[in-house]
């Protein structure tokens, strides 16, 4: 990808990342773009900030671990209070592949969009998609959140995305804590930010487990659709008021 003359900044929540947070970094350094990058460290316990330190990448570490909702509004705001207009988030285990940076980023430098997902699930690329429990929660909320938004969703707890000013804006002031994605699908919808899927394949974790797992999805499932459907029921009284 040619200069864009656009500011960009990824950011990069980790959460005791160190199996797989400097493959990250030097992965994001090897590809073509102008661009910066700030990890944040979400309260670690493990060797995360050295790691990041070591290579002479930013970190902004929190005192305690807010959970990767918190992590990335914290990346949201720094990139409001330097000014960027464009950011991409990419997680720091190694599953986000960041050969599809370029396609995530065009439709944002573009001002064709607000938000762009990377989905496991739009072809060709059908590859590495999780384990069969997650996939029924992925899929569980994708028909969720395409009914009650009127849009198609495939994708709905993929955190591989990029976003514009407009979008960093909104979230950088409130941003869905716990499990992000699914709720902030239908925060954009009710803030008229425009949103697409872009396909990509992602990966294994280069390193240690994700947190979401067994009894925890259904946990999850049963959490997050309270969730947002109270998120809906915000937009419908912000609409009446």
């Amino acid at each position: 990808m040619k200069a864009t003359g656009k500011k960009i900044l990824v950011i990069v929540p980790a959460y005791n990342e160190s199996g797989s947070i400097k493959g990250t970094l030097q992965e994001i350094r090897q590809t073509a773009i102008d661009l910066d990058v700030v990890v944040i460290d979400d309260g670690s316990t493990d060797g995360t900030r050295d790691d990041v330190s070591s290579l002479g990448e930013e970190v902004v570490s929190l005192p305690f671990n807010l959970g990767i909702g918190g992590a990335v509004q914290t990346g949201f705001l720094y990139a409001e209070e330097n000014d960027y207009d464009v950011v991409v988030r990419i997680d720091g285990d190694g599953q986000h592949d960041v050969r599809y940076l370029g396609d995530l980023l065009q439709p944002v430098l573009n001002d064709e969009v607000d938000i762009v997902v990377g989905s496991r699930f739009i072809p060709p690329f059908l590859g590495y998609r999780s384990s069969l429990i997650r996939r029924v929660g992925i899929h569980f909320f994708a028909n969720l959140l395409s009914w009650l938004t009127r849009s198609r969703i495939t994708d709905s707890t993929s955190g591989f995305q990029a976003f514009h000013r407009n979008a960093v804006k909104v979230f950088a002031e409130s941003y869905p804590h716990d499990f992000p994605e699914p709720e902030s699908v239908v925060v954009a919808k009710r803030t008229g930010l425009r949103m697409k899927e872009v396909p990509v394949q992602m990966r294994k974790r280069s390193a240690g487990h994700s947190s979401i797992r067994y009894l925890v999805t259904l946990y999850y499932m049963v959490k997050v659709t309270f969730a947002v459907f109270i998120s809906m029921i915000k937009k419908q009284g912000g609409a009446q008021s």
